[in-house]
């Protein structure tokens, strides 16, 4: 999962990498992280729990699991002022493309 400055994430897309977000995106202590979220190009971003650990705000301090990736999808969808819908549609997009999946 990527936690770091907007400086490291562009030279990771440079190098074609995508960002993925986890649940540290939802931290209130995340500010940094949430800007990034902001301006990833939406072709360039994933989601993701990165189980067991990092469980996403509401769930925080919890064993994460798969099912709280929706919760990463909302902050996301509320940061890049967008709907849920549409996070799920470009990330699923994303990854389909990522793993070359028809």
């Amino acid at each position: 999962c990527f936690a770091e400055d907007w400086e490291t994430a562009q030279k990771s897309m440079d190098l074609n990498f995508y960002i993925s977000f986890s649940g540290i995106v939802s931290f209130n202590s995340a500010k940094e992280l949430q800007e990034v979220a902001k301006l990833v190009p939406e072709d360039k971003f994933l989601i993701e729990t990165d189980s067991p650990w990092l469980a996403p705000v509401p769930k925080r301090g919890r064993p994460n699991q798969p099912a709280y990736v929706k919760y990463v999808a909302e902050k996301m969808a509320d940061l890049r002022e967008c709907s849920y819908q549409h996070i799920g549609e470009v990330s699923t997009r994303n990854f389909n493309r990522l793993f070359k999946i028809p």
